[in-house]
């Protein structure tokens, strides 16, 4: 298997509408500017956004993926934002367009699963309201639960409850105090056969829905990350130098130990697209063909590992890999 991974794979968009969907939360919706289709996306997909004053930022695009008419983005204004929700915030203006990437998924629905339980957090429901998007449409089995700090801290409220019901959507608000809200070891205890779970949300919630699935089988948990988890402990290989072997040019070259292989490649003329440079967001994958790595990305499933690496985040065990550039 082979990842793809186009350069200046973008396309410019209509911002036709901005709304307001929650405290400090805007949705975006973008369209063809010319009224064409747009690209056909995955539930869980997200796009870079090419920001005024020349940022990039990634977005799970929030809407039903089977209308191709348009895009839905929903956006937090972080408090400590440095420019990129800011910039959507305060730059971008319906009548405006905005240049957006290819959708890509690390996000994966499994639609063959018996039932899904979707658990988001705050602005994280914006991947798994897709997906309930596409659960809903095919008539399959799953819940719903939000977790906020308030129902004027959610997003796209109305729209959830005419498109989950009652029955299947769980509204979890905690006040600010994340020991009044879902108890999510209660909820995830007894993970039953041909279940599987998704989460998105920030930090601390990641980390509850982490520990919560701990004993779940393999394969059976999904997770998008906002930013990488702080690490708690040491990496166990080595971040020595080591070397990179671009089998397609015959060209080796060293990656030093305070580098990342993206910058080593950058270094010698060799540039893959970047986005996060943290291993979430999937847009410098590339596929290698010898060498153990040491992966500390947070998309790749076992699958994946097998065959591709993020660029911006991994490294080798040994002294070399062999990658397919």
């Amino acid at each position: 298997m082979t990842v793809e991974n186009p350069i200046g794979d973008t396309i410019d968009l209509l911002v036709r509408a901005i709304r307001l969907e929650g405290q400090n939360i805007l949705s975006f919706e973008l369209v063809h500017p010319k009224g064409e289709w747009l690209p056909a996306v995955q539930a869980g997909a997200h796009v870079d956004v090419h920001l005024p004053g020349g940022m990039v930022r990634s977005y799970s695009l929030a809407g039903d993926p089977a209308d191709r008419t348009r895009w839905t983005l929903g956006v937090l204004r972080e408090p400590q934002s440095k420019g990129g929700s800011r910039a959507m915030h305060e730059r971008v203006r319906v009548g405006g367009g905005l240049r957006v990437s290819a959708p890509r998924c690390a996000f994966w629905l499994d639609t063959d699963a018996r039932h899904s339980v979707l658990v988001a957090g705050g602005i994280g429901i914006t991947p798994l309201k897709a997906m309930a998007h596409e659960l809903n449409r095919a008539g399959l089995s799953f819940e719903l639960h939000y977790c906020a700090r308030s129902q004027d801290h959610a997003a796209f409220v109305d729209e959830l409850t005419a498109l989950v019901g009652s029955d299947r959507l769980h509204w979890h608000f905690d006040g600010g105090e994340p020991a009044n809200g879902l108890n999510m070891s209660e909820l995830l205890a007894k993970p039953e056969p041909g279940t599987h779970v998704y989460f998105c949300g920030p930090a601390g919630f990641m980390a509850s829905c982490e520990a919560a699935t701990a004993h779940w089988q393999p394969g059976t948990v999904h997770r998008e990350y906002f930013k990488a988890p702080e690490q708690t402990s040491e990496p166990v290989a080595s971040d020595g130098s080591f070397k990179v072997f671009l089998a397609r040019s015959g060209q080796t070259i060293t990656v030093e130990s305070d580098q990342t292989i993206v910058r080593a490649l950058e270094l010698t003329g060799a540039r893959i697209p970047t986005s996060c440079m943290s291993g979430l967001c999937g847009t410098c994958k590339v596929n290698y063909l010898e060498g153990d790595v040491d992966h500390r990305d947070y998309i790749l499933n076992d699958e994946e590992k097998q065959y591709c690496l993020t660029a911006c985040v991994s490294r080798a065990k040994g002294a070399t890999l062999s990658l397919d550039l």
